[in-house]
């Protein structure tokens, strides 16, 4: 594997990929720390100071840590990029969920240019979408105490002086211009540089908080007050599970149950064709993070609202600490809409007629099931039983962080235990594997060793190629003397504040 990483830099156009990817993850981070014009910034340090400094088992980590997943931080800073890809990610769904049930929409979908249309109304929805969030982030910029992520802030400062209606305008205008160009380089990741643009965004927005979140856990456990010698082994537990944790994680979503299709032979001139036994793969964990994602996104609205509705009202504080503290009804509400939204997913996407139909028309069989809707029934009875192994699967990986709270008594929603499971987890581990299949296939094209000396990475490689040539070595020497020139800049302001 070591080896695998050194022969990376020894394929130009794979180098300039990598180089290319790393570019664009530095201006999606400078861009998470550029406050909306009218925001106070030294209120903003200020309160983002506090917060690293405060005690990981502050309940209300929970939505902190969701929201962290999408907007990299982008809504605690007030930056530029504080909706995140989230607009597009809603849209995305949206729009697929749309397919799957509207005909006109899957007729679309099918013909020439069909896709190009259907990516053009996604992009439309999305600016639709970011111009609707947009103006609550400038709503909630003015009531900041009303939120549950900028809460406290009040004591450091007011954050926005000026409320017009042309600071609203200039603040929603900015947040959607920024959704739009982290949209614009996820696209340029996916056509020039490694993995998939969205996914490698939201992968670098959760790491962002890896540190922040192990500086919590070591002033917890190894430095903090009445600290035991016994806590230091609790925080080596901690570690322990977490390498287990991502291991079992990377071999259930692996996981697949083949079903062997054999094709006729055929004979054409002097050739034949067919008499071969392939594989149809089916994944255990088919919907993938979709659920938890549809979950926490269905669990977290109605808190938001009760706290910017009903402030004051006692049930609706209730029902937020049971909705965000991480509380009984929490995961029990969860496991449902997980089970729920698992089967709605396949049930949207998963076609078992259709991909019958393909095998039947190509000459293709299952042994020991008649083609036509046999086969059909077959799939769909198969993919039922996988689905509701996923389901379970999804749900351990939900319901996880309460498991490894209890046991180094730290609550379920503490930004510590983000990474133990739920949306984070799948995401880091899926877009890693992504990019490894797409760096191995590089590498094997060009008569390197892949990753594993035996086989290969597990994956759908029909999704993985590029559709655009890399970067040109201009520009991409452009790129990174402009980015030399910000970090430069960076540091020179940094070391005259920290002198000041």
């Amino acid at each position: 594997m070591i080896s695998a990483f050194a022969n990376t830099w020894r394929i130009p156009e794979l180098r300039d990929r990598i180089l290319f990817t790393l570019a664009m993850i530095i201006i999606v981070r400078l861009g998470v720390h550029i406050t909306l014009p009218g925001v106070d910034g030294t209120v903003i340090k200020a309160y983002m100071d506090a917060q690293s400094k405060a005690d990981p088992s502050n309940p209300a980590g929970g939505l902190n840590a969701m929201l962290a997943v999408f907007s990299g931080g982008g809504l605690q800073q007030a930056g530029v990029f504080a909706l995140g890809i989230m607009p597009y990610i809603s849209a995305s769904i949206m729009i697929q969920l749309m397919t799957a049930v509207v005909p006109k929409l899957a007729r679309l979908s099918r013909e020439d240019g069909g896709r190009q249309k259907i990516t053009q109304f996604t992009r439309y929805m999305t600016i639709v979408i970011a111009l609707v969030q947009g103006f609550f982030v400038a709503r909630t910029l003015t009531h900041p105490a009303s939120m549950p992520y900028l809460s406290g802030i009040e004591k450091y400062g007011v954050l926005v002086r000026d409320q017009s209606m042309l600071w609203y305008a200039l603040v929603t205008a900015t947040v959607v211009a920024g959704t739009m160009l982290l949209m614009w380089i996820g696209d340029q990741i996916t056509d020039r540089g490694i993995g998939n643009g969205t996914s490698v965004i939201i992968t670098v927005n959760i790491v962002s908080s890896l540190p922040g979140a192990l500086i919590q856990a070591w002033h917890f456990f190894v430095t903090g007050k009445d600290v035991s010698p016994f806590n230091s082994w609790k925080m080596l537990l901690m570690i322990v599970m977490l390498l287990v944790v991502i291991a079992g994680t990377i071999a259930l979503t692996q996981a697949q149950r083949r079903i062997a299709v054999q094709y006729a032979k055929r004979v054409v001139g002097r050739k034949q064709f067919g008499g071969q036994t392939q594989y149809l793969p089916l994944k255990v964990n088919y919907a993938g993070v979709m659920p938890i994602i549809f979950a926490t996104a269905v669990l977290s609205l109605p808190p938001m609202m009760l706290k910017w509705m009903f402030p004051t009202q006692k049930w609706s504080l209730k029902i937020y600490e049971a909705l965000t503290g991480g509380g009984t009804w929490y995961y029990v509400l969860g496991a449902i809409f997980i089970f729920f939204f698992s089967y709605f997913w396949v049930a949207t996407m998963f076609q078992p007629s259709q991909i019958s139909e393909d095998l039947k028309r190509n000459g293709g069989y299952v042994p020991g099931v008649r083609p036509g809707k046999p086969t059909a029934e077959f799939l769909d009875f198969t993919m039922t039983r996988l689905t509701f192994a996923g389901a379970i699967f999804l749900t351990l990986i939900f319901i996880l962080p309460v498991v490894v709270g209890a046991v180094v008594n730290l609550p379920p929603s503490s930004p510590v235990l983000h990474f133990f499971g739920g949306t984070s987890l799948l995401i880091l581990v899926g877009v890693v594997l992504d990019v490894m299949r797409q760096v191995e296939t590089h590498l094997i094209q060009k008569h390197y060793d892949g990753f594993l000396r035996k086989g290969k990475i597990k994956g759908r490689y029909d999704r993985l190629a590029q559709t655009g040539a890399a970067a040109s070595k201009v520009a991409l020497v452009y790129l990174w003397t402009v980015i030399a020139v910000l970090v430069v800049f960076g540091t020179a302001v940094w070391i005259y504040n920290r002198g000041h």
